[in-house]
């Protein structure tokens, strides 16, 4: 195989292997680079098998697999474009889609991440996009931004203790504990579902949120903590003492935008020695709704500025979607 002919199976394989373990949209998936491949490969049976071990058979995902119609679609799709090309049938393609055609659905699905290390950040998330009257069982864009952020910013985080706004099924802080050496991690959240789910997240990776599992290690003390920014006190967030604030995708309607401001007022009057960095990425959907959060923040004496986009993209996520992150200077308050 040529050097060149290599480097392009090569990252195709590396872009199906991505976004199959993170259950991506089908239609992401650069299906016509893989049928010119196969019409140009002197043996397109060996690309397939590749791939299939890239994705339905991969070590991660055979022990935490996607949702069984996810992947039955896929292999689905894997097999048309083999057809495409008047290969012979391939055995391996058909046996695969026969072991998950009986498989049970669930409403729990697993999406996985691969880090730069070679580990991978596996997550139990809802089929639905709204579950329990909440948005907060699944991973959004902006949670993947603001985790590759983090990777290439690791110094942000380290011997630090960091507390998350709004911690959702648990990506971002789950990459910053494994990535980021931080010396405490609070993930936090309203809903008591979301809360469960976080919990059960850290202990799919390896996390416990008993200070005991953590004693004498090399991990970061973490911890779950339900957070209502409504109702949250001074002396509550004065608890946490963190040196990093961060929330990632919480920009999705005025109410909510408010409500973080004001949490954010009752974390400046909460530091004792000084107040934390905060860090705020969000997908653009409503140009109205960050206008809104600028202003808001102008009103509240919070500075910010817009963080530069970091260079390498390691998770798949949409590519038109407009993502964002600023840092926030919380104003001067006298100590608690």
């Amino acid at each position: 195989m040529a050097p060149e002919e290599s480097a392009g199976s090569w990252s195709l394989l590396q872009s199906f292997e991505r976004r199959f373990l993170a259950a991506r949209a089908l239609r992401s998936f650069p299906w016509q680079s893989l049928e010119e491949k196969l019409r140009e490969s002197s043996d397109s049976a060996l690309l397939l098998l590749d791939i299939l071990q890239k994705t339905v058979k991969h070590p991660v995902c055979v022990r935490h697999p996607p949702a069984a119609k996810y992947t039955r679609c896929f292999l689905s799709e894997l097999i048309k474009k083999h057809e495409a090309v008047h290969a012979e049938p391939l055995d391996e393609l058909y046996e695969s889609l026969a072991e998950v055609l009986t498989a049970e659905e669930s409403a729990q699905c697993h999406r996985s991440y691969l880090l730069p290390s070679g580990d991978a950040v596996t997550l139990s998330e809802s089929t639905a996009i709204v579950s329990h009257g909440t948005t907060g069982l699944v991973t959004w864009d902006a949670a993947l931004h603001l985790a590759e952020w983090a990777i290439e910013n690791p110094a942000v985080f380290a011997h630090r203790t960091v507390l998350e706004l709004g911690s959702g099924a648990g990506l971002t802080g789950l990459v910053v504990c494994k990535t980021c050496r931080p010396r405490a991690y609070v993930f936090s959240d309203c809903h008591s579902r979301v809360l469960q789910q976080l919990r059960g997240n850290l202990l799919l990776n390896g996390l416990s949120p008993d200070p005991d599992a953590t004693a004498g290690s090399e991990r970061p003390l973490v911890s779950v903590a339900p957070l209502d920014w409504d109702i949250a006190t001074v002396p509550q967030l004065s608890a946490f003492q963190p040196d990093v604030v961060i929330a990632a995708d919480v920009l999705y309607c005025p109410e909510v935008t408010l409500s973080l401001i004001g949490v954010l007022q009752r974390l400046s009057a909460c530091r004792r020695d000084h107040n934390p960095d905060v860090y705020v990425a969000f997908t653009v959907r409503n140009p109205e709704t960050c206008q809104l959060f600028k202003a808001e923040l102008g009103r509240a004496a919070i500075r910010w500025e817009a963080v530069p986009p970091h260079h390498r993209k390691l998770f798949p996520y949409e590519e038109q979607s407009e993502t964002a992150m600023l840092k926030l200077t919380l104003p001067a308050s006298p100590a608690c």
